[in-house]
C-alpha cells in the first residue's frame, strides 16, 4: 500500500554514475555497512541487473527468488523482498537479471517514472523503521536510473580519480536538472566522493583539485583510496569493514559515511 502524499521517513540517496567501472556498487555496499554500523537501520536497494551490490552483502541466488523486479513490476509485498544481511541494521532488496527487460517494461507503464518511489513510500515499509535508504542505480542513464532519481531525496556520485572524470560527469548532471525539473523537484546532489585515488599519482591529485575547484563544497573531504583489500572483500561477499575493518579502504568508507550523516542532520535541523 503506498500513500504518495505522505513523505517517507526514511532518507532516500541514490548512488550513480552512467560510467560503469567508477566504484559505484563499492561505495553503495561499503556506505550502506558503515553507516550501519554507526548504529543507523539501513536499507540497500540494487537496482542493477547485475546484481552486484547483492552479491557483494552475500545474498546467492537461491536468495532472490524476489527482488526489485518484483518490488516494482510484480507488486510485491515489501516482505516478500526485504531480507537481513550479516550486517547488524542492514537489510537489502536484491536485484537479479530480470531487471535486464526493465526498460522495455517500463515503456509501457503510464506511471513508469513514478514505480519505485511509490514502492519505496509504501507504508509496509514504515515497521522496518529504516534511516537511510540507498539505491545501487545501474552504469547507465536508463529508465532505472531516472526511477531512482525520481524516488530519491538526493543523489551521491561516485568520480573515480581519472583524466576525463569531470567531462563524463556533465551528462549525469544535466539529468538530474531535467528530473528536478519535471518530476522530482525537491531532488539535490547529496555529495560527490572521490574513488580509486592514489595520493602518490599527480592525476589522482590533479583530478581532486579540478573537482573541488569546480564543485566546491559538492565534494566530500574524503577520498577513497585504491586498496588492496577494498578490492578483494566483495569476493568474500562482504564489505570491506568485516573483511578487514583496520585496512585503508574500511577507515575510509567509515569517514564517509560520518560525513554523510552529519550532512543530513544538517538539512533535518
Amino acid at each position: 500500500m503506498s500513500d504518495r502524499s505522505r513523505p517517507s521517513g526514511a532518507r532516500i540517496i541514490a548512488v550513480a554514475n552512467q560510467k560503469g567501472g567508477v566504484g559505484k556498487t563499492t561505495t553503495a555496499i561499503n556506505l550502506s555497512a558503515s553507516i550501519a554500523d554507526m548504529g543507523k537501520k539501513v536499507l540497500l536497494v540494487d537496482l542493477d541487473p547485475q546484481g552486484n551490490a547483492s552479491t557483494g552483502l552475500g545474498i546467492d541466488a537461491a536468495q532472490r527468488s524476489m527482488s526489485t523486479y518484483d518490488l516494482i513490476f510484480e507488486e510485491a509485498q515489501v516482505d516478500e523482498v526485504v531480507l537481513s544481511t550479516e550486517i547488524e541494521g542492514l537489510s537489502i532488496i536484491p536485484a537479479t537479471t530480470d531487471l535486464s527487460s526493465a526498460d522495455i517494461e517500463l515503456y509501457t507503464k503510464e506511471k513508469r517514472l513514478f514505480l519505485l518511489r511509490d514502492a519505496l513510500r509504501a507504508t509496509d515499509l514504515d515497521k522496518y523503521g529504516f534511516d537511510y535508504i540507498f539505491i545501487d542505480c545501474p552504469p547507465s542513464l536508463n529508465l532505472l536510473t531516472v526511477n531512482a532519481l525520481v524516488a530519491a531525496d538526493s543523489v551521491l556520485v561516485p568520480l573515480q580519480s581519472e583524466f576525463f572524470a569531470l567531462e563524463g560527469l556533465s551528462q549525469l548532471m544535466l539529468t538530474i536538472r531535467e528530473v528536478r525539473e519535471t518530476a522530482n523537484t525537491a531532488l539535490r546532489i547529496e555529495g560527490v566522493v572521490l574513488t580509486m585515488y592514489d595520493a602518490r599519482n599527480n592525476l589522482s591529485r590533479q583530478v581532486e583539485a579540478d573537482a573541488r575547484e569546480n564543485l566546491g563544497d559538492l565534494v566530500y573531504r574524503t577520498v577513497i583510496p585504491r586498496n588492496v583489500r577494498l578490492s578483494e572483500a566483495p569476493s568474500f561477499a562482504m564489505p570491506v569493514l568485516k573483511y578487514d575493518s583496520a585496512s585503508l579502504g574500511a577507515r575510509a568508507y567509515i569517514n564517509l559515511a560520518r560525513e554523510v550523516v552529519k550532512n543530513s542532520a544538517r538539512l533535518a535541523a
